[in-house]
């Protein structure tokens, strides 16, 4: 699971095993490992009806709906979008990139701008 914030913005990208752990048990959670203590981020389940988040002792919960998890592994939707107070949530699926990376893109979904 990737994690990228900006400002007031926070975007997840995950990728299709974690997906499919999200779908199973509800939650995925990864960390930081920073010199004093972890740096958490974490999703979970929640029976909400919109995304939020909460920030509590060093990490970050995206409470995402059971509907939007469901929906989402069932079907090719990217992600979903939120609000949470003044911050901008974004949940997407992790596509192989189009350019060279030395990062491992085994576990990505396959990049739809790519044609073979």
């Amino acid at each position: 699971m990737k994690i990228r914030i900006k400002d007031n913005s926070l975007r997840f990208r995950l990728t299709q095993s974690e997906v499919a752990k999200l779908g199973e048990e509800g939650m995925i959670s990864s960390f930081t490992e920073f010199v004093d203590r972890p740096f958490i981020y974490s999703i979970e389940r929640t029976e909400d009806v919109d995304l939020s988040a909460a920030f509590i002792e060093n990490r970050i919960v995206l409470k995402m709906p059971a509907t939007m998890i469901t929906e989402w592994i069932s079907t090719d939707r990217v992600g979903f979008e939120g609000q949470a107070g003044k911050i901008k949530l974004l949940i997407e699926k992790d596509f192989v990139c189009i350019d060279n990376t030395v990062e491992d893109q085994s576990d990505n979904y396959p990049n739809p701008n790519i044609k073979c």
